[in-house]
């Protein structure tokens, strides 16, 4: 997203009400002569003027108009705080889970695409919205993936069942190469074999299709940009009768692995912080799924002197 100002008004419809310069964060529209008028050379881009003008006379040339999905209507018009039913949304988030079962059934390149710009209305830093999304829309692209990561990971555990390397890796690296052993050595041996000798996928599961989510290094906060969209993302699968699950080591083999950021053409300015694998599921649950007893902390020694 440009921070070059896009803002234009209609001195024709703009009843000066003022409304649009109360939720600009950036102070770029100013009252004169009684008409609202782009005064700012900086804007944020959030089109919270044009959203909050009762007689639509401001247009955020940047946004996309209209936001349309392929794969389902959108309800364009603005929901009211409080007036969701907060039941069901708790419900769909408590029914998402993660999918280790898919079906054999290919995803339509389309929604995919719908699920890239679903996750485009999460919030990110300074509204960046400086996301990537990366789509392998096949089976055959994911193994591709999966073939690059298992010859990663394979010399990877050669490396950690040395142990003088990992002496060294103790010694000048914070003993990252003893702790993977200890903690994933046998896990992604074990599932190495199954991928060699039975062709048996442990780190995607089947799964028909994958994105992955990334970001601009220059973003403010490009990795909790790209998960706070990834959420979305998840959210909206299981709407659209998806599954998904997040791969967090194929996460680390691309960081790691310049070769396979080569290979996905990942540019060199940005990193993947998300990969969800995506495909119809093939598991039915009875009941949604529970979480640890939540322990809330309040900061009552907090104090603060009002100047």
């Amino acid at each position: 997203m440009q921070n070059s100002v896009t803002t234009s008004i209609d001195p024709d419809s703009c009843t000066g009400c003022g409304l649009c310069i109360e939720v600009c964060p950036t102070k770029t529209i100013s009252i004169q002569d009684g008409k609202a008028v782009v005064t700012g050379t900086y804007s944020m881009g959030c089109g919270h003027c044009e959203a909050v003008c009762p007689v639509a006379a401001i247009r955020v040339e940047a946004l996309e108009h209209p936001f349309a999905l392929s794969s389902a209507a959108v309800d364009d018009r603005w929901l009211p705080h409080g007036e969701y039913d907060i039941g069901q949304l708790v419900r769909l988030m408590l029914s998402r889970r993660s999918c280790r079962n898919y079906k054999d059934k290919e995803i339509d390149r389309l929604v995919l695409e719908d699920l890239a710009k679903i996750g485009t209305t999460a919030p990110s830093g300074t509204n960046s919205q400086s996301w990537t999304f990366t789509i392998l829309s096949s089976r055959k692209e994911v193994v591709s993936l999966g073939e690059q990561m298992a010859r990663y990971f394979l010399e990877l555990n050669r490396m950690a069942a040395k142990p003088w390397l990992r002496f060294f890796s103790k010694m000048f690296a914070g003993d990252a190469l003893g702790k993977y052993f200890h903690n994933y050595y046998k896990t992604v041996r074990d599932g190495l074999l199954l991928w060699d000798r039975e062709g048996e996928d442990t780190l995607f599961h089947g799964a028909a299709a994958a994105i992955l989510v990334g970001g601009k290094k220059s973003a403010g906060t490009p990795m909790e940009d790209a998960l706070l969209a990834s959420q979305n993302i998840l959210l909206g699968a299981h709407s659209l009768g998806l599954g998904s699950c997040m791969i967090g080591f194929a996460v680390e083999a691309i960081k790691r692995d310049k070769q396979i950021s080569k290979l996905l053409q990942i540019p060199d300015d940005e990193s993947v912080y998300a990969v969800i694998a995506l495909g119809y599921p093939a598991e039915k649950y009875q009941r949604t799924g529970l979480r640890k007893k939540t322990v809330p902390r309040y900061p009552l020694k907090l104090k603060y002197s009002k100047k």
